[in-house]
């Protein structure tokens, strides 16, 4: 006679493996398993850009009252135009084409007005997560503080980023799109 004990802990046993067997056909890695022309799919939207035509939309995301908050948040630092922002492509963290130039150039800048501290505020577009712009916006702003490095830059350089949570344009458009995909210099 077996007892009753090992029965149910030999019942235990199998039921948990019929269930980590059930569970594990149904997620995990689908990479290099024959589905027989099955896919398992998460229902999620694609990433677009939002058509600049649509007739619902009034040029704005963001309540008057949020936008003279969120533009008193950013206003810091020096006179608009003496620093200009570092732009990036579309989800790209590296450094090219104008960019380099107005990097050298705000290096310039920084060397000639005997700066001492100063903030890059990585940012991102409205596509894309919050959590996913906040990494592309440290990201861009390592990268800008590390060229100002190597452009003889050594003054006191702080990194932070606000990936889409605080655009500095607040329009659907492209080119406020491309506002937001930057590095903002705020002296101290």
């Amino acid at each position: 006679m077996i007892p009753v004990r090992s029965v149910t802990l030999f019942g235990l046993f199998g039921l948990t493996v019929l269930l980590f067997h059930g569970c594990s056909s149904r997620s995990g890695s689908l990479i290099g398993q024959d589905l027989g022309g099955q896919e398992e799919r998460i229902a999620e939207p694609a990433l677009k850009e939002i058509p600049p035509n649509e007739a619902h939309l009034t040029g704005s995301r963001t309540s008057p009252a949020m936008q003279s908050e969120l533009t008193a948040r950013t206003a810091t630092g020096l006179d608009p135009g003496i620093l200009t922002d570092i732009l990036f492509d579309f989800d790209q963290e590296a450094i090219q084409g104008d960019a380099l130039r107005v990097l050298e150039s705000n290096a310039k800048q920084l060397q000639h007005d005997n700066i001492t501290l100063l903030i890059l505020e990585g940012r991102g577009d409205d596509i894309g997560t919050s959590a996913y712009n906040l990494v592309l916006g440290e990201r861009r702003a390592r990268n800008v503080k590390s060229s100002l490095r190597r452009l003889g830059v050594s003054i006191d350089i702080s990194t932070t980023s606000y990936g889409k949570d605080r655009p500095l344009c607040f329009e659907h458009s492209s080119e406020c799109r491309q506002k937001n995909r930057s590095v903002h210099l705020v002296v101290q």
